[in-house]
């Protein structure tokens, strides 16, 4: 007794819907079931084995040798770089022995031009220093010649004035000399 079912589309269809139940739980169906169940498995599993499996594994060879290859540049580019800062290391060392050699040539050769210069005017000051005790010298000399003079014209005005008359001149120069000496 089947029957029929016509759709919207005015499409009949007959023994649509017969009562049976869910299709996979038919037992009429197991046997056919089962082989595509069987040939869908073993050409997945071939599949899987021969080809997504081998790529999986390309790729992941890949990748391994992809990160051992970074890490052996990481571990040359360390090694460079740990050279490169002994290297600099040793160049800034070099740099600031060369720098204490240039500034202690420098503070020597400075020493020098100063002490060279302080002579020069030591002698120089001393060679002052030595005319013009030369020029006091004479100087003196000088001012004590005309200070015997004047004291000899200020004795002889004094004791022509408290004698009232000229006292001898070479009596009034012996007198003053000796007075000026002791």
């Amino acid at each position: 007794m089947a029957e029929t079912v016509t759709t919207e589309t005015g499409v009949a269809h007959e023994g649509a819907h017969e009562s049976g139940g869910f299709p996979p739980f038919q037992t009429e169906t197991f046997a056919s079931q089962l082989f595509w169940l069987a040939l869908t498995f073993a050409f997945l599993y071939w599949f899987v084995a021969k080809v997504a499996v081998p790529r999986l594994g390309g790729i992941l060879t890949q990748r391994h040798d992809r990160i051992q290859g970074d890490l052996r540049e990481a571990i040359a580019a360390k090694k460079e770089a740990e050279a490169a800062g002994l290297a600099y290391e040793a160049a800034l060392s070099d740099a600031k022995a060369r720098s204490q050699a240039i500034a202690a040539e420098t503070h020597q050769r400075l020493q020098a031009e100063t002490e060279g210069k302080r002579r020069e005017l030591d002698a120089a000051l001393a060679q002052k220093l030595a005319s013009a005790e030369e020029l006091i010298g004479q100087t003196k000399t000088a001012a004590l010649t005309h200070v015997e003079g004047i004291a000899n014209d200020a004795a002889a005005a004094i004791l022509q004035q408290v004698l009232g008359e000229q006292p001898p001149a070479d009596e009034v120069a012996a007198a003053v000399k000796a007075a000026m000496k002791g």
